[in-house]
């Protein structure tokens, strides 16, 4: 794929900027095309368009929000063949998961801000006080590589029901469902310039977006370092800054379980699409006396795992999307080894027969000290840590002693205590005996250095509205 365009304005147009990007298929490590990366002149053309289209886009009525949620759907439907092929082709996931959960999950947000718009209370009235929550302006949204539709998808959704425009930056290591997406919005009823597409590295292309005085907001998911940058470099315009970070997900096995049951879950989702979603539950708490028995359970659902070929529907762990995670992965796995973390399977090097791809063999570690670097630092990979507990009040604390608060999971007979466990977790999902969030539009965001916002649903469409309070 050569994306050699960005979408300003309501149209395809050659960018400022020259330099290439090689794409780079994981699996195999060669390059299968190229993305040109934008420039500060880009930015501003793009930020203009936006700023022009605002009007009409915060004039946009609930119907023809409706309509346009909907032509969107109706848009990617009928080319959800080709997003899986390129979601596959540029970060790796298994076909099956990328014509499943990478292109539904993407979808699912704008089918679901339907659901909830017509309940979307824009203007209240208390007494002698009206409040409205008009259109916060111009919007920057910067997403990353793991999910290249689900997270781009959840901001535009909300946006679009919010009546906000906005530039889009996606990863330049994944380009190419954000570029499927235009082409898609350009044959809806949009209003030209209300969604703008442009490519390019973070530390150029992002950083202008961050300091453009015309953008009222930015929606960043990602990196938590590159978070703390972003958050820095708007402080100088005091724009808002929502931000979807990384995650270390704590997973509290209770002592009544169907133990097998609740640790095969738990490590399916830990290492669903490679590992690589910032809310994985990646430090699996298990009662002491428990761990043994945890511990052949968790080897034996790894080493079930295929890994391989991402075109082969058999396969269900791919590469690591990027030469650059993949020997961060290896080299976290390598300090778990040295600093005493006990290696159940799994390890540094590719899984065998596999000569060539970011490939990582399933990891499990056991009897993990929680203070390890492998259960602090968010590793991005196939990657588990089993961490014993005496009783619930030091797994609340392990699941707690984290810079983290993204997600979380509770394994447990009693789904009532489980509730009640839960409001002692620090973290803005916790998951009670579920292996998915469910269809709802259940806010998403977390807590501590996972950031800050949500999104998804009435929350998402609240992130990009300004309260106005207005007294007769």
């Amino acid at each position: 794929m050569e994306i050699n365009q960005f979408y300003i304005a309501g149209e395809f147009v050659a960018p400022n900027g020259k330099e290439k990007i090689d794409l780079i298929n994981p699996a195999t490590e060669e390059k299968v095309g190229h993305v040109l990366s934008g420039s500060e002149i880009d930015v501003n053309k793009a930020v203009n368009a936006a700023k022009k289209a605002f009007l009409a886009a915060s004039s946009l009525s609930l119907e023809q929000k409706k309509t346009i949620l909907q032509e969107i759907i109706d848009g990617m439907d009928e080319r959800r063949e080709e997003f899986a092929q390129i979601i596959s082709q540029e970060m790796g996931a298994p076909i099956k998961v990328a014509r499943g959960a990478q292109f539904s999950s993407g979808k699912v947000h704008f089918a679901n801000t339907l659901k909830v718009i017509d309940n979307f209370n824009f203007s209240e009235v208390y007494d002698n006080i009206t409040l409205n929550k008009l259109p916060i302006g111009p919007v920057g949204m910067i997403t990353p590589w793991n999910w290249p539709l689900n997270q781009m998808c959840t901001k535009i959704a909300s946006a679009i029901a919010a009546g906000t425009s906005f530039v889009l930056k996606p990863s330049e290591i994944t380009p190419g469902a954000a570029h499927l997406f235009a082409e898609v919005v350009h044959k809806t009823s949009m209003p030209k310039g209300m969604f703008n597409l442009i490519h390019g590295y973070g530390a150029t292309v992002g950083r202008a977006m961050s300091e453009h005085k015309d953008l009222e907001m930015i929606s960043f998911t990602g990196s938590t370092r590159a978070g703390i940058d972003i958050q820095k470099t708007a402080a100088d315009n005091i724009k808002r800054v929502s931000l979807e970070l990384g995650g270390k997900s704590p997973n509290i096995i209770l002592d009544d379980v169907d133990l097998e049951k609740a640790v095969l879950m738990g490590v399916k989702q830990c290492f669903f699409n490679t590992g690589q979603s910032c809310s994985s539950p990646t430090r699996m708490l298990v009662p002491e006396s428990m761990l043994d028995d945890a511990t052949k359970h968790a080897v034996a659902a790894a080493e079930a795992m295929s890994t391989g070929d991402p075109q082969n529907e058999e396969i269900f762990l791919g590469p690591i999307s990027n030469k650059t995670q993949y020997e961060k992965v290896q080299t976290l796995i390598q300090e778990g080894i040295d600093e005493g973390a006990e290696l159940a399977c799994g390890g540094i090097g590719r899984p065998d027969r596999l000569e060539r791809g970011f490939f990582v063999k399933p990891t499990v570690f056991t009897n993990v000290n929680n203070k390890m670097t492998v259960a602090q630092e968010e590793i991005f990979g196939p990657v588990i840590c089993l961490i014993p507990y005496k009783d619930l009040d030091e797994a609340v604390e392990i699941a707690n002693d984290s810079p983290y608060g993204l997600s979380s999971m509770i394994s447990c007979r009693d789904e009532a205590k489980g509730h009640e466990i839960a409001k002692r977790i620090r973290t803005g999902q916790v998951i009670v005996n579920r292996q998915s969030r469910g269809e709802f539009p259940a806010p998403f965001g977390g807590f501590k250095m996972s950031g800050n916002g949500r999104e998804h649903g009435l929350f998402g469409i609240d992130e990009y509205l300004e309260v106005q309070a207005v007294i007769n």
